[in-house]
């Protein structure tokens, strides 16, 4: 650099210096270990610096076929893999609290089959596994604030489950950063709305502060299985753990095919340097929007299932200074994200998936569409509800072996449809039968009586401005519409 450009760079770094101090000052008041504070603060320095965050398409590449291992023609690895049960753990994401589906509490104590909760079945399934295979195979919840009470008190039932290993840790905060003059937020009606979770790519610096990475090595246990606690496809495998732990990959992401469905979804991509690397839509420009979305450009998403090697993570942290620099998601908001009229805010995120850009020798992994069946709104509830989805004796949660048809289409207008609360009071008998139903849209308000069966593909339009009732033990096999 010339003397002028040192100057530049030192003046620079100076203000960012001054303008973070009030964020350092607020995040020790509030109880945040020192690699919190120092990781948000590379990320603010990239903010001050004017950095977007964006990953544009000519920083990258689509991934093709054959370019990585495709679960469904693996063989001869099932060995390998119940060889490595011994030193896995399964870590379940278990921070939401499903706002979107109108809920205040942890989503994982959502009803979803049998009158059993993601948790229960969760820790239904790791107690079968364990009693199985003869393996300690702990279960560690990443919780935040706000699911920590509700979890422990669920999982007070469950006194077998308890290992060495604690069975929670907890996620971080960000503070928030005003988009003019990138100060920190004071709502002093509401201290909360002045914080925002960091994204799941928080788990690395937790896992160290908590204490969590050191134990887990400290009892022999090298890899991590981490995956969404609303996603019960995501299950121990041991042909792909035999894949992770033969080939000792430091890193693999689950990706799956995109459909139009998950088009809006974080996908795989190839940096310029070689390296694979995830972009969500937060971090496409507005103009390549329509290119983010085409499944045929590209061809796989992020199922936010992960396989990570905790002693390559260990040593990436001792080369980093326990600073990990996964790419920034800059997340434009207001202070309270349901009234816009409050001030714009960034809201700093880091997703767990981007790692794969930052680990030597990272991989991804093509796994059946199975391996992903996530509750993100209230019709992906109904369709488990369902006689679509059994439960199996090892409390696995798998499509009906009698469906002959493929993936359930469900549509529910979400007037009326939206929150939990609606749900259950238009659907008072649980769900219809939907085993023979190859897809169903229901527009408008509709309250469906007991033994319903629907069969085919079926759309079911009010459009008068009163509640309609669909009579019990109705067998619906074409469109009905009410005018």
């Amino acid at each position: 650099m010339d003397s002028t450009t040192v100057n530049e760079h030192n003046q620079l770094e100076s203000k960012i210096a001054i303008q973070f101090q009030p964020f350092a000052e607020k995040m020790e008041k509030n109880g945040l270990r020192p690699m919190v504070i120092d990781t948000f603060r590379h990320y603010y320095a990239l903010l001050v610096k004017g950095e977007t965050g964006l990953i544009t398409r000519a920083d990258i590449d689509p991934v093709h076929e054959g370019e990585i291992a495709d679960a469904e023609k693996l063989s001869g690895l099932t060995e390998a893999g119940r060889a490595a049960l011994e030193k896995l753990v399964v870590i379940k994401l278990n921070g939401g609290l499903g706002t979107s589906m109108g809920l205040s509490g942890a989503k994982s104590l959502l009803e979803v089959k049998d009158g059993l909760t993601f948790l229960d079945i969760i820790a239904r399934q790791i107690l079968t596994y364990r009693r199985k295979r003869g393996v300690k195979l702990p279960l560690v919840l990443m919780n935040s604030f706000n699911t920590e009470a509700d979890t422990q008190e669920a999982l007070s039932s469950y006194r077998d489950l308890a290992t060495e290993i604690p069975l929670t840790f907890l996620q971080h905060k960000f503070p928030k950063v005003v988009q003019d003059g990138l100060t920190p937020v004071n709502w002093p009606s509401n201290p909360e709305l002045e914080w925002n979770p960091p994204g799941h790519g928080d788990i690395y610096t937790a896992l160290v502060t908590s204490g969590m990475l050191q134990q887990l090595l400290g009892a022999g246990i090298c890899y991590a299985f981490i995956s969404n606690s609303d996603n019960l496809g995501a299950v121990v495998d041991e042909t792909i753990l035999g894949y992770f732990a033969k080939n000792n990959l430091p890193f693999m992401m689950e990706v799956a095919d995109r459909t139009e469905a998950d088009s809006k979804g974080g996908h795989l991509a190839r940096l310029k340097n070689g390296r694979l690397t995830l972009r969500e839509i937060a971090q496409c420009p507005e103009d390549e929007m329509a290119e983010f979305q085409d499944i045929n450009i590209y061809k796989y998403f992020n199922t936010n299932t992960i396989w990570i090697n905790l002693l390559a993570l260990q040593a990436l942290l001792d080369a980093h200074h326990n600073v990990i620099h996964l790419p920034m998601i800059r997340n434009p908001k207001t202070v309270d994200p349901r009234d816009d009229s409050t001030p714009p805010v960034y809201q700093v995120e880091t997703a767990m998936g981007s790692a794969i850009s930052i680990f030597d020798g990272a991989s991804a992994i093509r796994v059946p569409r199975t391996r992903f069946a996530p509750v993100k709104k209230c019709q992906d509830l109904l369709a488990l509800w369902s006689d679509c989805y059994v439960l199996t004796d090892d409390d696995f949660v798998i499509q009906n072996p009698r469906r002959k048809l493929g993936t359930l289409v469900l549509r529910l207008d979400p007037k009326y449809y939206k929150r939990i609360d609606q749900l259950k009071v238009r659907f008072p008998h649980g769900a219809p039968s939907l085993l023979e139903c190859a897809s169903l849209d229901v527009e408008g308000d509709v309250l469906f009586g007991k033994g319903i069966v629907i069969k085919g593909k079926v759309v079911i339009a009010n459009r008068t401005d009163h509640q309609v009732t669909i009579p019990d033990g109705s067998v619906i096999e074409k469109d009905l519409a009410f005018r």
